[in-house]
């Protein structure tokens, strides 16, 4: 099957044994992949509390050899520990991890929703051990503007104070809270006068730049969360051990924050108080304030939840989790119920607006399930992202990726050669190109390039390997 699709790669990943295809057309066009992704097994919805226990659900009461069988057949899909964890949590609280994006809290009335919406599953019979939130609104991008701005001479974070100060007014937070978030304001103005005179933003300046939507918006969501009558405490990450290295921009966790995180936990945090916690931002162990590149937000979250051990990580964003197909291209696209933390890796990648890869690693190590919910249908099942997975059905959803650039590699030396693919590969390490797909015949191969991947390298690479294709 061909796709005709200018401009967009379509990619997905076959159930079992198969090859990823698509069919180029010409070096300056976009390629397009097409394939299918398991459907994942059906993974049950951690019980409440005052619900019956997973046995009693089960053999609904009676002892028949059917009804033990079924329970025995129920028990082979699921750890030991995973049992354990379900029958005692019928009767305990859901320890989880919140994550809500900028969209969520993008002005004081949605965040009056989300606090709302805590509030609710906590009633509910979950128990918040960590809320991790953005920026509010566009305030990141609205940061590297004022940076931008600031070279040129011209210094100005007015909208963002409106927008921060306005919350504080329409809750009528605490005097202390606006004395907080005016005195982080205040620091974010000097730091930008201070570019203004120098005429330099590193991206060591950057990272401290765009720290101040975080620090400001978890402030506003735990002032607001005590308001309502749930007992909230604004942390900024570093003070609960995520600590990074120091390549700033997009730094990486390092190892052994686990143990710092869950003895922060365990030692500084009452667990009936929720930690309004900063996503996105670190510190290195100089005590420079780094951030963690895209997904960072959602990377803070499940990186609390594996090192705390907690039962489950929730990202709430806009959409009813994880869907068949992008909303916006598809009206009648769906919910999907489960994917396995590969699935969700491979859809991410390739375009789908589900959690960044790397953000998904901490959970992936210690079997977290992830739950992809929509603050604005909470009532919304959601999509369960864990190590589940099955056979039912073919295809799970499609996901695109626009604006790949397209390299076809045809030469006669490859017919029955071997040694040419490491040779092709050799001369894209040499330039660092990342391939995103590949295609391969007997006398051609045709590879797609991420839209960042820097001409120049991709134009070297071209002509390294014009002597022999």
């Amino acid at each position: 099957m061909k796709f005709a699709i200018p401009s967009v790669a379509i990619a997905a990943i076959l159930a079992g044994p198969g090859a990823l295809a698509f069919a180029p057309s010409s070096p300056s066009s976009s390629a397009a992949a097409a394939a299918a992704l398991r459907r994942p097994a059906f993974v049950p919805p951690i019980s409440q509390p005052n619900h019956q226990s997973v046995e009693q659900r089960m053999v609904g009461g009676g002892k028949d050899e059917e009804a033990e069988s079924n329970l025995n057949e129920y028990k082979k899909k699921m750890s030991t520990k995973r049992i354990t964890e379900t029958s005692k949590h019928s009767t305990e609280k859901v320890d989880v991890a919140m994550k809500f994006g900028g969209s969520s809290i993008a002005n004081a009335d949605r965040v009056d929703h989300v606090t709302k919406l805590i509030k609710d599953q906590v009633a509910a019979g979950y128990r918040p051990r960590a809320v991790v939130c953005s920026a509010m609104g566009k305030t990141t991008n609205s940061l590297l503007a004022a940076g931008d701005f600031a070279l040129e001479g011209r210094v100005n974070i007015d909208a963002i104070r409106t927008l921060h100060m306005a919350a504080i007014d329409q809750f009528g937070l605490p005097d202390h809270v606006r004395e907080e978030v005016t005195c982080l304001l205040d620091e974010c103005q000097d730091m930008l006068r201070g570019v203004s005179l120098l005429q330099e933003l590193s991206p060591k300046s950057l990272d401290q730049l765009v720290s101040y939507g975080e620090r400001c918006s978890v402030r506003i969501v735990a002032a607001r969360l005590n308001q309502i009558g749930v007992p909230a405490q604004a942390i900024d990450s570093w003070d609960v051990g995520i600590m990074t290295d120091c390549n700033f921009g997009d730094a990486k966790l390092l190892p052994g924050y686990e143990k710092k995180v869950k003895d922060s936990f365990t030692s500084k945090i009452d667990p009936n108080v929720v930690a309004v916690v900063t996503g996105f931002i670190a510190k290195d162990p100089k005590g420079r304030i780094t951030t963690l590149g895209r997904g960072g937000s959602d990377l803070t979250a499940t990186a609390i939840g594996a090192a705390c051990g907690l039962d489950e990580v929730q990202v709430w964003k806009d959409v009813d989790g994880i869907l068949t197909a992008d909303p916006r291209l598809v009206n009648n696209a769906l919910p999907v119920k489960s994917v396995s933390y590969e699935e969700a890796a491979e859809l991410a990648y390739f375009g789908a607006q589900v959690l960044h890869p790397i953000a998904m690693q901490p959970a992936m190590k210690c079997g977290i399930p992830v739950r992809v919910k929509n603050s604005y249908n909470p009532s919304s099942e959601g999509s369960v992202i864990s190590e589940q997975h099955d056979d039912d059905r073919l295809v799970t959803a499609i996901t695109c990726k626009r604006g790949v650039q397209l390299l076809d590699i045809h030469s006669t030396q490859m017919l029955g050669a071997y040694g040419f693919l490491s040779t092709v590969f050799g001369d894209l390490e040499k330039h660092k190109l990342s391939v995103d797909v590949l295609a391969s015949s007997e006398v051609s191969v045709s590879l797609t390039f991420d839209k960042k991947q820097p001409q120049e390298d991709i134009d070297n690479a071209i002509a390294d390997l014009s002597p022999y294709a």
